[in-house]
């Protein structure tokens, strides 16, 4: 199985200035998909997840178009193959 990463511009730096992360993994969940992204980039984790072990309020994490916090969390199942995007949450306004 394969799975790809988007990396937004402020995680960059944690991915040697890629944008996008590809990555063989067994498959599995989003928290599987996940691990994997840790080992290869490991500064990502704690931009993303909280000293809990859930993804910090701030970012929104998307399998294909679907943000895993209404399919299931981090045991959202990651089809093969798939694309896994970050996404920082964006608020403001007026």
């Amino acid at each position: 199985m394969s799975v790809t990463f988007h990396i937004p511009a402020a995680l960059r730096e944690f991915t040697q200035g890629r944008s996008t992360v590809e990555l063989k993994f067994s498959g599995g969940t989003v928290t599987d998909a996940l691990s994997a992204l840790w080992t290869a980039c490991p500064g990502v984790r704690d931009r993303v997840m909280n000293e809990q072990g859930q993804v910090r309020q701030h970012i929104n994490v998307f399998v294909g178009n679907e943000n895993i916090r209404y399919t299931g969390g981090l045991a959202t199942l990651v089809p093969d193959p798939s694309l896994i995007s970050i996404v920082p949450a964006v608020s403001g306004g007026n």
